[in-house]
């Protein structure tokens, strides 16, 4: 449904380390990179970061980001968690959301909520 994404990072040296390990897992990887404006994506950009342009504070954002497995939602947590991460949940089953719903939660380094998101049954 969207199209593409774009946040403004305080520090965004450390933002795109943060990216470039936890989109690792799901597929996703650099496309255009303009310094420190960098697009992720698949196949085209379609999650950008860039540097704060105002003095106005980052407030938190959620971008959950569609896993292809379970496996991946795991090594996702596990590159964050290795980036030093906040821990918000664990990889698990969301029943409240449906009965296959299965995300973990992280805070990427501006604060945002960060998932990522199977919506597969387990094999």
């Amino acid at each position: 449904m969207l199209d593409h994404l774009s946040i403004q990072c305080d520090d965004a040296a450390a933002s795109a380390r943060f990216y470039d390990a936890v989109l690792a897992p799901l597929g996703g990887k650099r496309i255009m990179d303009f310094g420190e404006v960098i697009g992720y994506g698949t196949d085209r950009p379609t999650f950008w970061i860039a540097p704060r342009a105002d003095a106005i504070a980052n407030r938190q954002s959620h971008i959950a980001f569609r896993a292809p497995d379970r496996a991946a939602v795991r090594a996702f947590f596990a590159a964050a968690v290795a980036q030093g991460a906040e821990v918000l949940h664990e990889p698990r089953v969301w029943p409240e959301y449906h009965t296959d719903y299965y995300g973990g939660f992280v805070r990427d380094p501006d604060g945002n909520n960060v998932e990522a998101v199977c919506h597969a049954p387990e094999p």
